[in-house]
C-alpha cells in the first residue's frame, strides 16, 4: 500500500481520534481546517482541491460568503424554538421551497436519513387511508445498490454487507429489485399492498451508477399504472449537482415525493426537506412526527439563501458545462488504469482497473500529495465531484494532478 506523509502537526489530530472517536470511517490521512470556494485547507496550511464536495453538501461552494453572512446574523437573533412554538422564518422557507420545487407541502427534518424515514411513513400513511392496503401490510420497494443513510430503517433496504450484517432483525415490509431493470419493478408493483417505490436517478455512493434512458419516465409510468408512489431520493443528485436542478429533470419527470438535504444548507448544517402534494402530507396529523431541530429558524434561514445563489450565480449551467469538460479532460488522459468514465454534471466517477486490490485507495492518497482529494467507493470506483463554482482553468489544473497521480500507479 501506499504511503501518504503526515506531518507531526497532523499526526496528533489523528492520534485524538484514533484514541478517543468510534472507529466507523476509515478517512483519507489529511487533517482539514480551513474551506474556502473549491479549496481545503489542512493544518499545515497546504491547499488542496475538493473534488468530494462533503458527498455533495457543499455544492456552492465552501464557507459561500452570502451563505455565511445569512448564518452569521441569524445565529446572533434566534437559532431554535423547537415546533412547540411558531416562528417568524418557518414559513417563509415553506413559501420559498414549496414555490422553487412546485409543490404544496413540505416537511423539514434535518440529516438526510431523516429525510428518507419521512419519505417511507408518509407513504405507508398514504397507502393505508387512500390506496386501501390492509393495516400494518404495506411495503416499500427499493433498488438493489441503494444507499441513503446508516438507520435500522435504511440498513433494512441494503443490499451492502458493511451496512446491514451484524444490525438485525431488520425493517419488515420492504422489497428490492435490480435498479435499472423495469421488468422486475412492474413484477413487484403489481402486489397491491405496495405503497412507494424509493430510488435515486442517479446511484451515488454505489458509484454514479445512471440508469438508462428513459428509465425514470417509465418508473413515472409504472407507478401511475399500479397506483404507487414514486419517492426520489435527490439528496445527493438534487439541487444542481448533476447539470440540472434536480436529476429527474433530465426525463422531466416528477416525483409524488422528493427528498432533499446535503446542499440545502450549503454545507453549514444538517437540514433536509420532505415535498409531496397535500393529498399524501395532509395524512399525516400533529403529534405524528416531528423533530426538534427540524425547521428551526437558523436552517429556514440558510436554506433559502442556499436554493438562492443555486439560481442567481448560474450553477445548474456551470455544473452541466464543466462536468463536460471534466470527462473529456479526464478521456484525454487516455491512462490504461481507467476503463469506465461516466457522470452526469459534475457528479462523476471513474473505474479503476489494476492488479493491485488497493489501487483506488492508492491512488487517492497519490492525489493527496498533489494537492486533490477525492475517496474510493465500493473498491475500484472513484467519486469526482467539486463544488459546483469550479471553473475552466481549476478543472484543468485538477485533470492534470489525477493524471499525475494515475502516472504513479504503473
Amino acid at each position: 500500500m501506499t504511503n501518504s506523509t503526515v506531518s507531526s502537526n497532523a499526526a496528533k489530530y489523528l492520534a485524538l481520534e484514533e484514541q478517543y472517536g468510534a472507529h466507523n470511517y476509515h478517512p483519507l490521512p489529511v487533517v482539514l481546517e480551513r474551506g474556502e470556494g473549491v479549496y481545503l485547507y489542512d493544518v499545515d496550511g497546504k491547499q488542496y482541491f475538493d473534488f468530494l464536495s462533503g458527498y455533495s453538501a457543499v455544492n456552492q461552494g465552501h464557507c459561500h460568503p452570502a451563505i455565511i453572512e445569512v448564518l452569521q446574523k441569524q445565529a446572533g437573533k434566534l437559532t431554535l424554538t423547537s415546533r412547540a412554538f411558531h416562528n417568524n422564518l418557518l414559513g417563509e422557507y415553506e413559501k420559498y421551497i414549496t414555490a422553487y420545487f412546485g409543490y404544496d407541502k413540505v416537511l423539514p427534518m434535518n440529516t438526510g436519513v431523516e429525510g428518507g424515514e419521512t419519505a417511507i411513513k408518509l407513504a405507508r400513511r398514504w397507502g393505508y387511508n387512500v390506496k386501501g392496503i390492509p393495516e400494518n401490510q404495506a411495503k416499500i420497494i427499493f433498488a438493489e445498490g441503494n444507499f441513503w443513510g446508516r438507520t435500522l430503517a435504511a440498513i433494512s433496504s441494503s443490499t451492502d454487507p458493511s451496512s446491514f450484517k451484524g444490525f438485525g432483525p431488520y425493517m419488515p415490509g420492504f422489497g428490492l429489485v435490480p435498479y435499472n431493470d423495469l421488468v422486475a419493478l412492474e413484477e413487484a408493483l403489481k402486489d397491491t399492498h405496495v405503497a412507494a417505490f424509493m430510488v435515486e436517478p442517479i446511484q451515488g455512493e454505489a458509484g454514479v451508477v445512471i440508469p438508462d434512458d428513459g428509465y425514470l419516465k417509465t418508473v413515472r409510468a409504472l407507478c401511475d399504472k399500479y397506483n404507487v408512489l414514486f419517492i426520489a431520493d435527490e439528496i445527493q443528485t438534487g439541487l444542481a449537482r448533476t447539470g440540472k436542478m434536480l436529476a429527474c429533470d433530465h426525463e422531466n419527470v416528477r416525483p409524488d415525493i422528493l427528498i432533499l438535504g446535503k446542499a440545502l444548507s450549503g454545507g453549514t448544517l444538517p437540514i433536509s426537506a420532505v415535498l409531496a402534494e397535500n393529498e399524501i402530507m395532509m395524512q399525516i396529523l400533529p403529534g405524528e412526527h416531528g423533530s426538534t431541530y427540524g425547521g428551526n429558524p437558523l436552517a429556514c434561514a440558510v436554506a433559502i439563501k442556499s436554493l438562492e445563489v443555486l439560481k442567481t450565480e448560474k450553477m445548474v449551467e456551470n455544473a452541466e458545462k464543466m462536468g463536460e469538460r471534466l470527462r473529456q479532460g479526464l478521456a484525454n488522459l487516455k491512462s490504461p488504469f481507467i476503463t469506465t468514465i461516466r457522470g452526469k454534471g459534475l457528479l462523476n466517477a471513474i473505474v479503476i482497473k489494476h492488479e493491485n486490490p488497493e489501487a483506488s485507495w492508492d491512488l487517492c492518497l497519490h492525489l493527496k500529495e498533489l494537492g486533490l482529494l477525492a475517496k474510493p467507493t465500493h473498491g475500484d470506483k472513484i467519486r469526482f465531484a467539486p463544488p459546483l463554482i469550479i471553473n475552466e482553468k481549476q478543472i484543468d489544473e485538477a485533470v492534470a494532478i489525477i493524471g499525475a497521480g494515475l502516472k504513479l500507479l504503473a
